[in-house]
């Protein structure tokens, strides 16, 4: 299964798959699901599957992870969409993020599929648009899934358990001033009072912190304003990045930006809270277990837009991705199937001899 699964991700990587464009890896996905007889149902770019002995009335587990990829970075020396192994490693664009976690989980999906005994159904879903958050990415195939109990989302964490990640809010700042001639003491320079503002975002300590994840951290990262050296500007934009952790909501860090700056603050959405599961969930429990280690993840993921309790987990190094000359190493991928393989086993077993504890969660 180990070179099935590297063959299928060298097809993905040779079929672009940009956001909103992953019509052909979908097809690839499907084909290859269609060989091992297993049937799948697809909406949009997204394709899923059920374990053969589904049972309504069991909890299910969604193994999740996307095919969609970014644009390849500039500082490319080899052909991103050329799969080739080199020194123990698999180079293509996509093949760290997230394709060595996406065949991983297909992997162990296959390992299970027909197996009668398990306590819990499993889903596997290979999801779009991940790379932008889009509305028909997983937001839009959640609804056809049914009820989740827990799920595994798919990156690449070095296969740590990521039981938290940062959210994101993109918030818009516009600076008002008064135009005016540059040689003489007149106007009221925007891009001044922009300032101020960024230097109290810049300085603020955000007072709750969390164990996992730290701080919330604001960045403005973009500033534009000015027409020509010799007008004072009436208007500067800049943009801010927010990461927030689970002791705020997105809403909540917005009203403390806006009501602390002068800037008209407007964000671009409020969706991407931050993300977690407990430390006693049995998914997790069942990795402690298996003595795998634990941490708070500053980036973000589809596990954002999923209301039931998910896990971060995969082959892989974050480091790596979106970089140029991406690529995985593939013994990363059997360790990912074999530790995916592993905690669906001891969590299987775990409620069997506990199965008061689906009750607890």
């Amino acid at each position: 299964m180990h070179q099935q699964v590297i063959d299928l991700l060298k097809s993905l990587i040779r079929t672009p798959s940009f956001s909103k464009q992953e019509d052909k890896t979908a097809e690839v996905l499907q084909a290859f699901f269609s060989k091992k007889k297993v049937t799948t149902a697809r909406l949009g770019n997204n394709v899923w599957a059920k374990n053969e002995y589904f049972d309504e009335q069991q909890p299910t587990v969604l193994l999740n992870s996307h095919h969609d990829t970014v644009k390849p970075a500039s500082g490319y020396t080899n052909d991103p969409f050329n799969a080739f192994e080199q020194d123990g490693k698999l180079f293509g664009l996509g093949s760290n993020d997230a394709g060595g976690a996406l065949v991983s989980l297909i992997a162990a999906f296959l390992h299970f599929y027909h197996r009668q005994d398990l306590p819990f159904n499993i889903m596997l879903a290979a999801s779009a648009e991940e790379e932008i958050s889009g509305k028909n990415g997983i937001a839009a195939l959640l609804p056809s899934l049914g009820d989740i109990w827990v799920g595994i989302v798919g990156e690449p964490t070095l296969m740590q358990m990521a039981i938290a990640e940062k959210g994101l809010m993109v918030v818009d700042g516009i600076a008002h001033g008064k135009s005016g001639h540059a040689a003489r003491n007149e106007g009221e320079n925007a891009l001044y009072k922009a300032l101020e503002d960024i230097e109290w975002i810049r300085t603020h300590d955000f007072e709750r912190k969390s164990e996992v994840l730290g701080a919330v951290k604001a960045t403005v990262t973009q500033i534009e304003a000015g027409t020509q050296h010799n007008v004072v500007p009436d208007r500067c934009s800049f943009v801010i990045d927010v990461r927030t952790n689970e002791c705020y909501s997105n809403q909540e860090v917005f009203e403390i930006l806006q009501a602390n700056t002068k800037s008209e603050l407007k964000a671009r959405s409020f969706r991407l809270n931050s993300s977690g599961i407990a430390l006693d969930h049995p998914l997790v429990k069942s990795g402690l277990e298996l003595g795998w280690s634990y941490y708070g993840s500053p980036t973000l993921s589809d596990q954002a837009l999923m209301s039931f309790p998910t896990l971060k987990l995969g082959p892989g190094d974050s480091s790596r991705s979106h970089t140029a000359n991406e690529f995985i190493f593939l013994d990363e991928i059997r360790l990912g199937i074999e530790g995916y393989i592993g905690l669906l086993e001891h969590l299987a077993t775990s409620l069997k001899h506990s199965p008061e504890m689906l009750m607890e969660t």
